[in-house]
């Protein structure tokens, strides 16, 4: 027991910082707080103080059905943690290096910030669904409280330089021997522009496979030495963090993946990234959700829908009033609804007859900004509530992989993800 006892002691000093630390601990909640349950619905977005925070480690990544699994930080062994799985919310957003992105972009073993909430419908999820207070129970096998939270549906996926981005925060590194890069390293998150309060100390490691970027510049460790400089000591910095096998069979300890030495070099890698989720979505089309039909005669409608946020402002920007645009069905996971040969076989198409920014704050997930189409074939697909996929005829006519859209006839809820079928018989 004393053995046990001390690895809980031990594991609980090496918790890593999360977002939203308004979010009780476990076991702090009174019987009338446990008893509130909260799921998002259908056609709204869900806010923000019911969500359920954590953090862990990319495993493995389902990028055509926006899901995948992470194994969670707690108290205990991380490394005994089981892979635990997550989907996206049909509005939820993935950020990285500080701009938007895909699943399909962050590479395995990525430490990611997570912001959740309970399966909106549990008949559908398309991960396991767990009791609700399943964050408030011990795992044991010393994985400890919290690895397997009920709040496996995303709201926002960011990795270690998006989150600080957000909150005003960044690392500042103590004592890194640039030549000793097998030693770990102290570092602290503090507020960028300086904050109250003394900041606690985590231990880090860096190897030579370390990525340091520097303005335009792609350095290396050694490249640093050879320049003269030995230490990075009291440098603010921004850092990716991954997670490998330790060697001292400590609980947990991170890597640093990437060090960006300044701002500029940051913002690099964040319009590369935003170039490629750009050419992402406008292959895909824009995601958003049908708030109004009012239905004409003969098929003819004008649909009113609300585009997702987290996108460039650029996308947004191609919504232009009296431009042609199309408009298709598609399911939670953002797949295309309907049609064998793509997306575009089945959609609706007709001119925007309005884009208007909404009053106020949008919620996270919207973008706040509603764009109304008419067209003269209304779909099944298309009715308030329902998730859909719009562009703006001056986007690219691609067509998609068939793992990315649903076909027409048979179609069934078991359907939505692939089984061993999808393979060819040889």
């Amino acid at each position: 027991m004393a053995r046990r006892s001390s690895f809980f002691v031990l594991g609980s000093l090496l918790i890593v910082a999360s977002a939203f630390a308004a979010n009780e601990a476990p076991g702090t909640k009174n019987k009338e707080q446990a008893a509130e349950v909260y799921r998002p619905e259908a056609g709204k977005f869900p806010p923000i103080e019911k969500a359920h925070t954590y953090q862990g480690e990319l495993v493995f990544v389902d990028h055509v059905n926006r899901r995948g699994s992470l194994r969670v930080l707690g108290v205990g062994v991380f490394r005994r943690n089981d892979p635990h799985p997550f989907a996206m919310l049909p509005y939820g957003m993935v950020r990285y290096h500080g701009a938007p992105a895909d699943l399909r972009d962050i590479p395995l073993g990525t430490i990611l910030h997570v912001t959740a909430y309970l399966p909106p419908d549990p008949k559908l999820s398309s991960v396991p669904v767990l009791p609700v207070d399943n964050k408030d129970r011990d795992a044991n096998h010393y994985r400890g409280i919290g690895v397997f939270p009920a709040e496996n549906h995303v709201l926002l996926l960011e990795d270690e330089p998006s989150y600080c981005q957000r909150i005003g925060m960044a690392w500042k590194l103590k004592g890194v021997d640039l030549e000793k890069p097998a030693t770990p390293i102290l570092a602290t998150l503090e507020p960028k522009q300086g904050g109250d309060g003394k900041p606690a100390e985590q231990k880090l490691t860096f190897d030579n496979a370390t990525r340091i970027w520097r303005g335009r510049e792609a350095l290396s460790v050694a490249d640093l030495i050879a320049e003269g400089k030995k230490t990075l000591d009291g440098q603010p910095v921004r850092l990716g963090l991954v997670w490998k096998p330790c060697p001292d069979g400590i609980f947990l300890r991170l890597h640093i993946s990437d060090i960006w030495l300044d701002d500029d070099s940051l913002q690099r890698a964040a319009q590369n990234q935003t170039e490629t989720h750009k050419a992402f979505i406008r292959s895909r089309w824009m995601p958003a959700h049908v708030d109004n039909v009012e239905y004409g005669k003969f098929g003819r409608a004008k649909v009113t829908v609300t585009l997702f946020g987290g996108m460039d402002p650029a996308l947004y920007a191609d919504f232009q009033k009296g431009n042609p645009a199309l408009i298709n069905a598609a399911e939670n996971t953002l797949k295309h609804a309907g049609g064998h040969y793509g997306p575009a076989h089945m959609a609706s198409k007709g001119p925007i007859a309005d884009v208007v920014k909404l009053p106020g704050e949008a919620p996270m997930g919207s973008s706040g900004i509603q764009v109304s189409m008419e067209t003269d074939l209304i779909i099944e697909g298309i009715r308030p509530g329902k998730v859909v996929r719009i562009r703006p005829g001056l986007w690219p006519a691609v067509d998609l992989p068939r793992e990315e859209y649903l076909g027409d006839g048979e179609f069934r809820v078991e359907d939505r993800f692939p089984t061993p079928a999808i393979f060819p018989k040889y």
